[in-house]
């Protein structure tokens, strides 16, 4: 499609101007409390029809709610919203409104006026793990970050988690032109279908080629793959992963290696783009741009104008990713534009170190005890394959103390976690099986690797860690009946009783029983 070279020149001269006067109003929070991404499309000539994010305002004058949260303990739920107008979102009103208990993001509001809000996916082509084949909602506290030197917390979506709004207003349709952006931890992925935020069907189920455009992220190669083992940044189009012209392999779409990931895909009538950098710092590169992919189906496009995050246009959700904040525009933006919110993005100051414990260290060797006042004697140790509590103490047997000491790895599906291998039986690690908590060898599938990485993070009792199944996010290691579970704060399962459970998910990492 021809181009109208006066415009665009327009357009990119008024985005650099935006950058220009945000700039010297000053870096970090001050940039980011005048100036938003928001604003610079706006300016751009593609504003926003859907702003999303738990970490902070989009717009520069933004002050409303950026997200809710619901707690486990009484179901009670609460808005979070920045701690200034265009800010960084309020994590301490989260964390005091979920102290002691565990809580679920239930809502990302639409910062756009627009009320394209996210909730809950409903099931459609295929089932969620929740009531009535809904998928997971994700736990408010599993990704922890700083942004601008203030405590955030990101949208950690494990495998069945999903959020989506199929009833939108001004997200484009057909083969109308659009464009989005999405930060993401790029770190936290797998092969999984499908880790999307954009564009999608609005049945939920899957209406053919060319009927969704949507950021992807992760390594799988079912579809397409760039250079490299991944992950990267692709299109999902819909029946095909793209990271380019051609279906399957596309040499210009590198690997990704940043902890923080700017994601961008655009479309318009025969053109779309790919484009990606490291949102802590430098600039967008551009890894594709040009005609639709050479398959029947995608020129033109049949977009349907739903919104997902973490799952397909059918609702597959094998996927694992976090999300940080994500745009939706109206018109294709122009480079310059996008430029000018990466350098926004980066003046922001997304870094690691939000949460308020650090956990084990990888490479030591520890021992576990329980912190429920009934147990405060027993260890998590394991006998063959049975994993249980035991009393240990300095006149328990060499075997005793050798089964309740665990050497701390870095874990195994997702390096920013914790894996625990057995001290007495190399290469065997505590995995989750049916929710139980048993010692098995590692045999390199995905599946163990989930099963075998649990996540730190403050005890929910105030004492020691707590650690969330990376697989399960909303469940944690728990003690019950001296059994090892992971567990919900409320459930079906006798071991998802409410009953002490702060208490019985919290632990103090000791020296261990066995050097």
């Amino acid at each position: 499609m021809a181009h109208s070279r006066p415009r665009r020149t327009l357009l990119a001269v008024a985005a650099t101007g935006v950058l220009l006067a945000s700039l010297f109003s000053g870096a970090g929070s001050a940039q980011a409390a005048t100036t938003g991404p928001c604003d610079i499309y706006s300016s751009g000539g593609t504003p926003c029809v859907a702003a999303h994010s738990t970490t902070r305002a989009l717009y520069g004058s933004y002050t409303g709610s950026l997200y809710q949260v619901r707690r486990a303990s009484d179901n009670a739920t609460t808005n979070i919203a920045p701690l200034s107008a265009g800010g960084v979102a309020n994590a301490a009103a989260q964390d005091s409104f979920c102290s002691g208990t565990s809580c679920v993001i239930t809502i990302i509001y639409d910062q756009s006026g627009r009320g394209n809000n996210l909730t809950q996916a409903p099931p459609g082509g295929f089932n969620g793990p929740a009531s009535g084949g809904y998928d997971n909602l994700a736990n408010a506290t599993a990704a922890p970050i700083s942004v601008g030197g203030h405590k955030a917390y990101g949208v950690f979506v494990a495998p069945g988690t999903g959020y989506r709004n199929n009833h939108t207003s001004g997200i484009a349709t057909g083969d109308a032109a659009e464009g989005m952006y999405a930060i993401f931890d790029g770190t936290h992925y797998n092969g999984g279908c499908c880790f999307d935020y954009g564009n999608a069907e609005t049945s939920s189920r899957d209406t053919g080629n060319g009927h969704m455009e949507a950021i992807y992220f992760g390594n799988i190669k079912v579809w397409g793959y760039g250079t490299g083992n991944g992950p990267w940044i692709m299109a999902d189009l819909e029946n095909g992963l793209f990271s380019g012209v051609n279906a399957g392999y596309n040499a210009n779409d590198p690997s990704i290696g940043n902890r923080f990931v700017t994601a961008v895909i655009k479309g318009q009538p025969n053109h779309w783009s790919i484009r990606g950098g490291n949102a802590q710092s430098g600039s967008l590169s551009t890894f594709y741009s040009g005609a639709r992919p050479n398959v029947s189906g995608y020129n033109p496009m049949h977009k349907e104008g739903a919104i997902i995050l973490g799952i397909g246009g059918d609702n597959s959700n094998g996927s694992a990713g976090t999300f940080y904040e994500g745009v939706m525009t109206s018109g294709y933006p122009s480079d310059a534009t996008e430029n000018s919110v990466q350098a926004n993005v980066t003046a922001a100051g997304y870094a690691t170190g939000g949460g308020t414990t650090t956990g084990p260290t990888v490479g030591s060797t520890i021992s576990l005890r329980a912190t429920t006042a009934c147990c405060t004697t027993r260890y998590i140790s394991h006998s063959g394959a049975t994993v249980s509590t035991q009393v240990v103490s300095s006149s328990s047997s060499s075997a005793a103390k050798s089964q309740a000491s665990w050497i701390v790895r870095s874990g195994l599906a997702n390096g920013s976690c914790v894996s625990f291998e057995s001290k007495d039986t190399a290469g065997s690690y505590l995995r989750h099986q049916n929710f139980q908590l048993y010692l098995h060898a590692n045999d390199g599938s995905s599946l163990f690797a989930n099963d075998a990485t649990f996540c730190p993070q403050a005890g929910m009792n105030g004492q020691g860690n707590s650690f969330m199944s990376n697989n399960y996010s909303t469940r944690y290691i728990r003690h019950y009946n001296n059994n090892v579970y992971i567990a919900s704060n409320g459930g079906s399962n006798a071991f998802d009783s409410s009953t002490s459970w702060s208490d019985d998910v919290s632990w103090v990492v000791t020296a261990p029983w066995t050097p």
